[in-house]
């Protein structure tokens, strides 16, 4: 089973899938957390997330190769957060086909996944030739997890309403 939760920055996303995820699961599930302390603000993001789950997840931090990490995985994966994943591969220098084989390859798993990915449809186009980039892939790899997902949710203001 698949379950996608989108939403903006601040949302309540992250929250409402660890919620989502505890309550469906009758083992303890795997955080996959994507994320790099890449400053301090982040260090600081990273560790109040980490506070948050505490021990009820366990936590694999794995910033590019989602794949192999999930494959030997036998229980419940919460992968937290898409968005940051895709801006780690554009960084790292891979490109969009890089992302998309990879998402498409996770999908195809016989695994019970619960992503969680920023919405960045409501802007505007980035002047920024990386940060349209980022957009674009962001928009298709949601479009590509949802059309995958037996669950989608929308999350905003810390409410979630199934929309799949």
């Amino acid at each position: 089973m698949k379950t996608l939760f989108i939403g903006g920055i601040k949302s309540g996303k992250s929250r409402l899938a660890e919620q989502y995820m505890l309550q469906a699961s009758s083992q303890l599930p795997v955080y996959l957390a994507t994320s790099e302390a890449v400053d301090e603000a982040m260090s600081e993001r990273i560790e109040r997330h980490q506070l948050q789950r505490s021990e009820r997840f366990l936590t694999i931090e794995e910033p590019l190769n989602l794949l192999e990490v999930i494959k030997p995985i036998p229980t419940p994966i919460l992968l937290e957060c898409v968005s940051m994943w895709i801006n780690n591969m554009l960084h790292y220098g891979f490109g969009a086909e890089d992302i998309y084989e990879q998402i498409e390859k996770i999908l195809l798993l016989d695994k019970e996944i619960l992503f969680v990915q920023n919405d960045v449809s409501g802007g505007i186009i980035p002047q920024n030739k990386l940060a349209r980039e980022f957009v674009d892939i962001s928009g298709i790899v949601s479009q590509t997890i949802a059309s995958h997902s037996d669950k989608v949710f929308h999350c905003i203001a810390g409410i979630a309403t199934q929309i799949k």
